[in-house]
């Protein structure tokens, strides 16, 4: 297999799809030298499926406001590869959602549930429709039509949708309650569910505790404590929200926080009465973080400005695909970064990631470090199936050991000659296999 052959291919036939190509192009840099290793690979031509999803469902939405207009959306599902398990991956309603954007999601869930351990495949799906402003009414005709198109393709054992942005227990709470509904079953299809119907403890702040267990675990293996360390975040949804109340506990100190508007830095770091602050603000104020400073005025905001400015031990995107360009990691390098977790889907560009490990810094990439969202997706699917619930504890608990797992696969497969641990080729390499070898054993399918 040759990197420069396989990507000219892909790019005749989808050359619009940018994030998509990006995504591929970064695992096949990884693993062509694990790959070519591996003649069988080559003979069953799993690289020219597994770069393919097995089906697309593209359909139109259609539903109406409550002045009675109609509007339409189009929506999507992405069911990527299942060779390891059901599709499993997020729904997202954005005004940015195209078709490249959830392949190359559904591309990076497929290693990134590899990576868990847990028997999931990737998908991913979703939606051009904008929730903002929108009223509870018409949240659910929107959620009820687009679950109408798409009900009969989703279930227990074939594919298990989830929440992403646009979409959190509200909007999975609408499209399950229709899905159930039309299916005429009470099944663990969707995750991210309410805690009365059968959701997961921890399940909204898990992406952001994992993504801090996994920096935790790459400071460990430089001998770096986490405690005291200053931390930097993008966005202030669930993500950012899980990562700054799992980062305080472990005793470091976030300082910064940023919305569309801006960053805030709040040297004193935050407590519990402001990360709290920070739920209250994306519900009262149209996701926009100023008021934080007109709340806590010994903090600071800085309009327009990007989070990536500020001097940091721990940086951690949390907001959208590339949002941390190669001017930024440049940035963060020359102000002595010392652990970059992306928690976001593709957080930074490959120019910031060529930055990070021509500095040698450490950077775990997100179908690691952002793997604890889907992990504890996962833990839910399990309660549903077992019929039973586990205490906040233990779903912590076997979160915690399956990122520590996670970041165990990334150093087998990561660590070079130097000793240095490339974390993107460990984590690559390391899903791939896992995907590889189970399509290879089930044949031509």
């Amino acid at each position: 297999m040759k990197v420069n052959e396989v990507m000219a291919k892909l790019e005749k036939k989808y050359g619009h799809e940018k994030e998509f190509l990006q995504a591929v192009h970064e695992v096949l840099e990884s693993i062509e030298e694990v790959y070519n290793q591996h003649p069988e690979f080559d003979k069953a031509n799993i690289i020219d499926r597994i770069v393919e999803p097995d089906r697309i469902f593209t359909f139109r939405v259609t539903w109406q406001d409550d002045k009675g207009e109609v509007h339409v959306n189009t929506g999507y599902r992405v069911q990527f590869n299942n060779a390891i398990g059901p599709y499993k991956g997020g729904i997202r309603f954005h005004p940015s959602v195209s078709l490249s954007s959830l392949k190359f999601l559904g591309f990076e869930q497929t290693f990134k549930n590899a990576l868990t351990t847990l028997p999931m495949g990737g998908g991913k799906g979703g939606a051009d429709f904008n929730p903002q402003g929108k009223s509870n009414a018409e949240i659910m005709r929107f959620c009820q039509a687009f679950i109408a198109e798409l009900w009969q393709h989703l279930g227990p054992d074939t594919d298990v949708p989830a929440g992403d942005i646009g979409v959190a227990a509200r909007e999975v709470g609408f499209m399950y309650g229709y899905y159930k509904k039309l299916a005429r079953e009470n099944t663990g299809t969707y995750t991210g569910k309410g805690m009365t119907w059968g959701g997961s403890l921890i399940r909204p702040e898990a992406t952001g505790f994992g993504g801090i267990y996994f920096a935790d675990h790459m400071l460990k293996t430089s001998n770096i404590d986490i405690k005291g360390k200053t931390v930097i975040l993008s966005g202030f949804g669930n993500v950012s929200w899980g990562a700054a109340i799992k980062a305080t506990e472990l005793g470091a100190k976030v300082i910064a926080i940023s919305g569309p508007d801006g960053y805030i830095l709040d040297e004193e770091g935050l407590n519990q009465e402001k990360i709290d602050y920070m739920v209250e603000l994306r519900t009262s104020n149209n996701n926009v973080v100023a008021p934080y400073a007109q709340k806590f005025p010994k903090a600071k905001f800085f309009a327009g400005k990007k989070v990536w400015e500020v001097k940091a031990d721990i940086a951690c995107p949390c907001a959208i695909q590339n949002e941390l360009n190669g001017d930024d990691a440049k940035a963060l390098v020359a102000n002595g970064v010392i652990c970059v977790a992306e928690l976001s889907n593709m957080g930074c560009t490959p120019e910031a990631i060529a930055e990070f490990i021509k500095a040698k810094i450490l950077f775990g990439p997100g179908k690691a470090a952002n793997a604890g969202g889907v992990a504890t997706s996962g833990l839910e699917m399990t309660q549903n199936a077992m019929h039973l619930n586990w205490t906040r504890e233990e779903v912590d608990a076997k979160l915690k050991q399956i990122m520590k797992d996670i970041h165990g696969a990334c150093v087998k497969y990561g660590t070079q000659k130097d000793g240095f641990i490339n974390y993107v080729n460990g984590a690559n390499i390391a899903g791939f296999m896992k995907v590889a070898r189970a399509m290879l054993e089930q044949g031509l399918i």
